[in-house]
């Protein structure tokens, strides 16, 4: 008997929470070999990838942890929904962003399909100083 969606998302959310330099290491425990990875900024296929992208995570970023928010899980298609608060630290301002991920696991109980959405625009460039207030002009002109 396999395990279900809701104890693997629970584990992998455990994991995402704890995350760090060390833990990531564990990687392949959660992933398999050639697992898809999208976000705004990113698109592989590849384990050893996806841990290079959380690897920046830790050199750019003061602090970074993800809080989990919900878990949202179909066992019938094995797939499930993290909601998540990313925080950290980043030239001395503290920083948050909402997101979702989109998990799908194969027969092995690994992670094949791992997509985050977020806003890159309203969860980042709005908050840096010049770029955002011209984001946020444009913004206001298009809701008119």
């Amino acid at each position: 008997m396999s395990t279900s969606t809701h104890a693997l998302t629970q584990n992998l959310a455990t994991w995402f929470e704890s995350l760090s330099p060390q833990s990531l290491g564990q990687i392949e425990q959660f992933y398999e070999a050639e697992a898809y990875f999208k976000d705004p900024f990113n698109e592989v296929r590849d384990v050893a990838r996806i841990q290079l992208i959380f690897q920046d995570m830790f050199t750019e970023f003061e602090q970074p942890r993800f809080v989990i928010q919900e878990q949202i899980c179909d066992d019938d298609k094995r797939q499930s929904v993290l909601t998540w608060h990313f925080l950290f630290n980043w030239r001395g301002k503290a920083w948050c962003i909402v997101g979702s991920s989109h998990l799908r696991f194969g027969s092995t109980g690994l992670v094949i399909y791992h997509r985050d959405y977020w806003d890159a625009s309203e969860e980042l460039y709005e908050k840096l100083p010049v770029i955002g207030f011209v984001l946020k002009a444009l913004k206001k002109r298009a809701q008119k």
